[in-house]
């Protein structure tokens, strides 16, 4: 049997404010850059740090829903999945690759109220995917993954 599975979770701060663009058949577009940090201590005991970069985008409400409440420092976390862009340079004809994250779910990380673009805050509210098209209202904040509050029995382990 194989098993294929692209999952993405990343918790950062936003490294530069929202893009927020909208195409011509009135879809929105969001484009981040998150900065995730990893530390850990070498056997040595010396105390080390490294700065991941990441590119990632959204569509639709899950799109608007960013760039209403996020800015640019602010902390964040996206589940998705990861897509390789492909494209030809202009000037040098070369094919160039570049893998960005595809925003499929954000929760807020902080819980400071006003934090953002006016954003109330709020420590576990998320977006649910987005809506389908024609839809008229966007999707409504929900708890954790939209499960309902997540107590000590859920946690795995």
């Amino acid at each position: 049997m194989a098993l294929n599975l692209n999952k993405v979770l990343l918790a950062g701060n936003l490294t530069r404010d929202v893009e927020l663009r909208h195409l011509p058949s009135g879809q929105a577009v969001a484009k981040i850059g998150l900065a995730c940090n990893r530390r850990w201590r070498t056997p040595e005991g010396e105390q080390r740090e490294e700065t991941m970069f990441i590119d990632a985008e959204a569509w639709g409400k899950t799109a608007e829903f960013i760039g209403q409440y996020f800015s640019k420092g602010r902390p964040i976390f996206v589940e998705g999945r990861l897509k390789l862009d492909q494209w030809e340079d202009k000037e040098t004809k070369a094919k160039r690759t570049k893998h960005v994250i595809v925003i499929e779910n954000v929760q807020f990380v902080d819980s400071k109220p006003g934090g953002g673009n006016g954003g109330e805050g709020g420590g576990a509210r998320s977006t649910s995917r987005p809506a389908p098209a024609g839809a008229t209202s966007g999707p409504a904040p929900q708890e954790w993954g939209g499960k309902g509050p997540m107590g000590e029995e859920d946690i795995p382990f």
